[in-house]
């Protein structure tokens, strides 16, 4: 998508982040049941004290279309990344916004960042229930199937690893 900006969220960013990210759950069927997992979501200012919350911004509106949340292994958000390995998390895209780019940019900007990083590796999970474009968008991304990193937190909440291998410079 052209006119489409990825940076670092800034604090003024959190209340659109927060909204769109419950929203963009909500729309997938994955807060049903969910035992407060809403909250978490729209608490950015944590997310943001531990990791990396990036938001992808509409260049011409300002507006912000999606967010993800980029962590290292041994840090508060990370649930299955481990040594020289970077994870994301809570990816979501405006539900108005869907079909235009915006997750495959916050994407390839978390794995541009653990390039930069000197990461071997990019580590995510997927519900198991999630959209199928979901699923579409990380292979064809190169993320493959990982199931030593499955597991699942909750009972009937099943998630699948991902593992995206990353050259070694």
């Amino acid at each position: 998508m052209t006119g489409l900006l990825v940076r670092r969220a800034e604090p003024v960013d959190f209340p659109a982040v927060a909204r769109l990210t419950v929203a963009a759950y909500e729309a997938d069927g994955q807060l049903k049941g969910e035992n407060g997992y809403g909250v978490v979501l729209a608490d950015v200012s944590t997310r943001a004290a531990s990791g990396e919350v990036l938001v992808a911004v509409d260049e011409v509106t300002g507006a912000v279309l999606g967010s993800v949340t980029f962590v290292l292994p041994g840090t508060p958000f990370a649930e299955l990344s481990g040594p020289g390995e970077a994870e994301f998390r809570m990816l979501a895209v405006d539900p108005a916004a869907q079909g235009r780019g915006v997750g495959g940019a916050l994407v390839r900007a978390c794995v541009a960042r653990a390039t930069e990083l000197g990461c071997a590796a990019v580590v995510i999970c997927v519900r198991a229930g999630m959209a199928a474009s979901a699923h579409r968008l990380y292979e064809r991304l190169g993320f493959v199937r990982s199931p030593e990193k499955d597991w699942s937190p909750l009972e009937g909440v099943d998630l699948l690893g991902l593992r995206l291998a990353l050259p070694r410079g």
